[in-house]
């Protein structure tokens, strides 16, 4: 093994989404413990100009790949070519952040390297020559301290688990002579939805659940536009069809590190506490005290939504004019 950290960086729309930097974070840390190289590796279109800053990151080289099946993402392509690159660097560690895309990479990498993978990483320590990584489990029930045996070693990080940092690094950029097969999967449409925030990414979510009623999440939106943060909802919501799926937190939709999560009228089924558990500060809003999202919570407020989260929207508003 060369002691090298392969980090694989996701990005849309020309620019690279927060984990990567977190995870470029993270990587350098590592490979200074190690005492080897920090690799980046950027697929996709027209990638050039936006990666040339990421030796201020501590990436020692900078592995640009351009390809058809990469924009848009097409996961036998990027697999094909991760593999590659995995055989030609063997390095000791390779990080990738876990979200949709990064889940699906690092799950189809680790089963064609034949690596060790942990997924929803939260940490990750070396002791002597084991690489530990803690991550939620039995639906964030506990934090588990997970050794990977064999090679690679293969993470996906929980976005928001990292404070990004610089650090120094050459940033060589290289366009590595390999090729990548051409992909069996056909793109046929994108759909997206209109969202200020990413869900997954940030640092603050205010979501809603069955104890909104119906569809309107005016009083949410208001409070979430005033500490700019994004909007969720339970599961229980979208399968009433009041919020789309990508708003949807918990198990079976997306695990999320916020800051600051608000919980409105979310009564903290098992599932949606395994989506949101490891949020820095949890505030609870639900009329019923015995509601299970309170044992979770930080704060804990006991009375109507539609009553307690105008008054909050208010408060930060007088708060924002005083400033």
């Amino acid at each position: 093994m060369s002691k090298g950290i392969v980090v694989v960086l996701e990005h849309s729309d020309n620019q690279f989404r927060k984990v990567s930097y977190e995870i470029l974070t993270q990587g350098r840390l590592l490979a200074d413990e190690l005492g080897g190289e920090l690799v980046a590796v950027v697929m996709g279109e027209n990638i050039e100009e936006m990666s040339g800053d990421l030796g201020k990151f501590g990436a020692n080289r900078v592995l640009l790949s351009e390809h058809s099946g990469f924009n848009p993402y097409l996961t036998d392509s990027q697999c094909d070519l991760l593999s590659k690159i995995i055989e030609a660097e063997e390095p000791e560690i390779v990080i990738l952040g876990a979200t949709v895309l990064g889940k699906d990479l690092a799950a189809r990498t680790a089963a064609r390297t034949g690596g060790s993978l942990a997924m929803d990483c939260t940490a990750v320590r070396l002791e002597e020559e084991n690489v530990i990584a803690t991550r939620p489990m039995y639906g964030g029930k506990i934090m588990a301290d997970v050794l990977l045996a064999g090679a690679p070693k293969i993470l996906a990080f929980r976005p928001n688990s990292v404070t990004i940092s610089e650090a120094e690094g050459k940033g060589e950029i290289i366009k590595p002579g390999i090729q990548t097969s051409d992909s069996k999967l056909q793109f046929i449409e994108k759909m997206e939805t209109e969202s200020k925030v990413d869900l997954s990414e940030a640092d603050v979510i205010v979501s809603g659940g069955r104890g909104m009623g119906g569809s309107d999440y005016s009083i949410l939106e208001e409070l979430a536009d005033l500490l700019q943060a994004a909007v969720g909802a339970s599961r229980s919501a979208v399968d009433e069809g009041w919020r789309p799926y990508s708003d949807q937190v918990g198990q079976t939709g997306k695990v999320v590190s916020p800051k600051l999560y608000i919980a409105c009228g979310i009564s903290g089924a098992i599932q949606h506490l395994a989506g949101m558990s490891s949020s820095k500060v949890i505030v609870a809003i639900n009329k019923d005290p015995d509601a299970p999202i309170f044992a979770k919570a930080d704060y804990g407020v006991v009375g109507n939504l539609f009553e307690v989260v105008p008054l909050i929207s208010k408060e930060i508003r007088k708060l924002k004019a005083e400033a």
